[in-house]
């Protein structure tokens, strides 16, 4: 049985205030959020670590959560928040971000703005050859709706703020203590687990018999998980014992 790193966790509600947008699939102009919060993303947005805005150098090349989350993975750990009612709504928004500028053409993922522009961004030797920006200018965005609650898993003695900011859009989130259990450690055996869990998180030891899979960057989040291994027990949810940060494998940016 392994050594329990954490006597105590917290059952936090999380609800939203405003629509809360993450890009977490892309298909053609639409970018679509899906109906989780990831557990990265709440470690950033409690304010727990901090990465730089604008990475630079060789951190452009790869992400780097294990490195920022090196000084509290002994100490704290969150789950990626699932719906409370095990559903999610959702509503739709187009954006537009063309110039209202007198002239305009659109290239390779930009909008010129000047004609004398041009020149300067073409690159070889086709005429509509530019150097591209990689910045969406219409479409249409999938956010998660204002009133939605989500449920998460707080391991570590560490003060929660009373609301917090999380997405693209850095939208608020009320943050509500529930209810405090102690962690208590079950034995190696098979159980189901009704929590999400972060694959790159779960530990080398835990067995995956099956699941169901929420695609997302920077990892797959992983639902309905039935595995053989130890496990935690904290009040009515069962998880896997061991659960750290980067725990287990390769996570993509």
């Amino acid at each position: 049985m392994l050594t329990i790193p954490f006597q105590q966790a917290k059952l936090v509600e999380l609800l939203c205030l405003e629509p809360i947008f993450f890009a977490s699939r892309e298909l053609s102009d639409t970018y679509y959020t899906e109906g989780t919060i990831g557990n990265y993303a709440l470690t950033y947005a409690l304010g727990l670590v901090n990465s730089p805005y604008r990475l630079q150098g060789q951190a452009t090349g790869r992400p780097t959560y294990k490195e920022d989350f090196a000084a509290i993975a002994q100490t704290f750990y969150i789950l990626p928040a699932s719906p409370t009612h095990g559903r999610v709504t959702f509503r739709f928004e187009r954006f537009n971000a063309l110039s209202d500028a007198y002239w305009y053409a659109m290239t390779n993922n930009r909008v010129a703005t000047a004609r004398e522009d041009l020149p300067l961004q073409r690159q070889g030797k086709k005429p509509n050859s530019f150097r591209p920006s990689n910045f969406p200018q219409t479409g249409r965005l999938r956010m998660i709706e204002r009133g939605n609650k989500f449920q998460t898993l707080v391991f570590g003695n560490y003060e929660l703020p009373d609301y917090i900011r999380v997405g693209k859009f850095l939208s608020k989130v009320r943050v509500n203590i529930l209810e405090t259990f102690d962690v208590i450690p079950l034995p190696e055996g098979n159980y189901q687990t009704r929590a999400y869990l972060n694959v790159a998180d779960l530990p080398p030891q835990t067995e995956i018999l099956s699941f169901d899979l929420i695609s997302m960057p920077p990892a797959p989040i992983l639902k309905n998980l039935h595995f053989r291994g130890a496990a935690w027990q904290v009040g009515e949810i069962v998880v896997p014992a061991g659960l750290q940060f980067c725990g287990r494998g390769r996570i993509n940016g």
